[in-house]
């Protein structure tokens, strides 16, 4: 085969590809450089997009616009000191970089029964309620491992108030050790939902750092508004 006919292939398939992307191109884009974001959940890759269908309409319960105050009242934008407030391109990015490495964990805080119905893709459901326990239920050291955080044990615990007498350390009463512990991305079902603002301000009490603290706001009510995908756990 000559260079000349093996040149007209490749601008032939280059031309082609082309082509192909743009046939594929999705009409409704998440943003001007984004069509999609890949994440893993459940150990399954789901690529997030939005829904191409530009007359699809809401239906069921994220259709209101009203419900009884309280309990489902309007939360504050910020639910408390050093935690970030996020919307969805926060979030898409969070899966992108932190939920990818292995640093960063979204959690659906709703009840189970709601998670069953859909969640956000990427997430793991740990209900608000969790957080309500102390250290010495299991349900809450479980939680905290899957986290990256641990119970200090009693020598680190010696050391430490040590470190605090020589005035070389500020005191810390929290039973546990954050030293590792994973950025988290909280969320529910919208901002008029107080199940992750719940968990984080427990989750406050327990000391984690705000810092690692993110609110998802708008919650499921606006990622499905936006027509993005949701996946149904077992499904």
């Amino acid at each position: 085969m000559s260079q000349l006919t093996q040149l007209n292939k490749i601008i032939i398939l280059s031309v082609f590809s082309l082509w192909l992307s743009e046939a594929l191109a999705l009409d409704i884009k998440i943003s001007e450089d984004i069509d999609s974001v890949e994440v893993m959940h459940n150990g399954i890759p789901v690529t997030v997009q939005r829904i191409q269908n530009q007359e699809n309409q809401l239906t069921g319960g994220f259709t209101k616009t009203s419900r009884k105050c309280p309990p489902f009242c309007i939360q504050p934008m910020h639910p408390a000191p050093g935690v970030t407030t996020v919307a969805e391109l926060e979030v898409l990015k969070f899966m992108q970089t932190k939920v990818k490495n292995g640093t960063g964990v979204i959690i659906d805080a709703r009840t189970p029964d709601w998670y069953k119905k859909g969640t956000i893709p990427g997430s793991v459901n740990i209900p608000f309620t969790v957080f309500d326990n102390s250290e010495y239920h299991p349900q809450l050291r479980e939680a905290m491992t899957r986290l990256g955080v641990t119970l200090k044990s009693s020598s680190n615990s010696l050391w430490s108030e040590l470190m605090v007498k020589l005035g070389l350390k500020a005191a810390n009463n929290s039973p546990w050790d954050f030293s590792k512990a994973k950025d988290l991305l909280l969320w529910c079902n919208g901002m008029w939902c107080g199940q992750s603002p719940h968990a984080i301000m427990n989750l406050l009490k327990q000391q984690y750092p705000a810092n690692k603290l993110y609110y998802y706001r708008g919650g499921m009510q606006s990622w499905q508004i936006l027509g993005l995908t949701v996946v149904i756990p077992n499904s």
